[in-house]
């Protein structure tokens, strides 16, 4: 049996990627939902999941998101050790909130606590961006960033990885309606256009300014024009039951913006204030309440942190 040296016990949040104008490289980080998860270090060289609870995930490490994530951690190591992990997942899987990133993220963060922190920021990112590919086929970081980070963050380039944390305003607040339909990443992947025109791409890359200046300003009014997805939008809200009145519900209570949280079905509306988030909540949960389509909602201030030990 393997002799367990250090132990601990993680929260990994859940996150919301996209926020409307920046696909594949903005995400913020949630505080009211997201997996556990204990790390251990073993004896045994190699990395093992022991325990997987909530979700009919792979124990083989090659097979499930946490092991290849960590696997890629401990190429980069000097030593040779044992990893094990257990997850209990409280995040569902194609929920649209970081499902996959919670458990990629979460991993190689423990990991690293564990060895005393040898690994920096950027790199623990791009570890977890291995189990994100297995995920869905794309190494993107716009879930996992703001997992590591806390936050919000930029992916300002891919090649190479350089990521920025942004400035959160304190009054921020996010409502998630999550419909209990599965959209897997792959598949709302598919429906996107690999070409863009230009008046759309420079009124998206505008919006993507215009969101970024508005965080540092604290301008909400900003924040909220800016809120506007004229690529991806378009595409996949069809893939979502009752889209288009849940937003407008959303907006009619107040909200800044809301739109498709990373591929979907889940959405977002981001509030200023926790009473304007409440009114949107119930808002759009009459408009969901009116369908066969059972749902979850979650409202959340952003969490600067990021995963945490519990």
């Amino acid at each position: 049996m393997p002799i367990h040296t250090k132990s601990i016990k993680i929260f990994a949040p859940a996150t919301v990627a996209n926020l409307s104008c920046g696909f594949d490289v903005l995400g913020c980080c949630l505080d009211t939902v997201g997996d556990e998860m204990v790390i251990s270090i073993s004896s045994t060289p190699g990395t093992r999941i022991t325990k997987i609870e909530g979700a009919n995930l792979p124990l083989d490490t090659k097979k499930n998101v946490a092991g290849v994530a960590v696997e890629a951690l401990l190429e980069n190591y000097d030593s040779e050790i044992g990893v094990e992990i257990e997850i209990y997942k409280k995040i569902k899987a194609g929920s649209g909130i970081g499902s996959s990133a919670a458990s990629s993220a979460g991993a190689v963060w423990a990991v690293n606590q564990l060895l005393g922190g040898p690994f920096t920021h950027q790199e623990l990112i791009a570890f977890a961006m291995k189990g994100e590919k297995l995920a869905s086929g794309n190494a993107h970081a716009d879930n996992v960033a703001p997992a590591l980070m806390g936050g919000f963050t930029l992916v300002r380039s891919y090649t190479p990885l350089d990521v920025i944390k942004l400035h959160t305003p304190q009054d921020l607040m996010i409502t998630v309606i999550h419909p209990l339909i599965e959209v897997k990443t792959s598949d709302s992947r598919s429906v996107l256009k690999q070409k863009v025109m230009l008046k759309k791409a420079i009124q998206q890359w505008g919006n993507l300014g215009g969101f970024i200046s508005g965080l540092y300003t604290e301008d909400y009014d900003l924040i909220g024009r800016s809120l506007e997805d004229v690529i991806i939008e378009p595409l996949r809200s069809i893939l979502i039951p009752e889209y288009d009145n849940v937003k407008q519900a959303a907006i009619a209570q107040g909200a800044l913006g809301c739109g498709i949280s990373g591929s979907g079905p889940s959405i977002y509306a981001l509030s200023k204030g926790a009473d304007t988030a409440e009114k949107v909540a119930n808002a759009i949960r009459e408009v969901y309440k009116k369908t066969a389509v059972s749902f979850d909602i979650h409202i959340s201030k952003i969490n600067t942190q990021g995963i945490k030990i519990i």
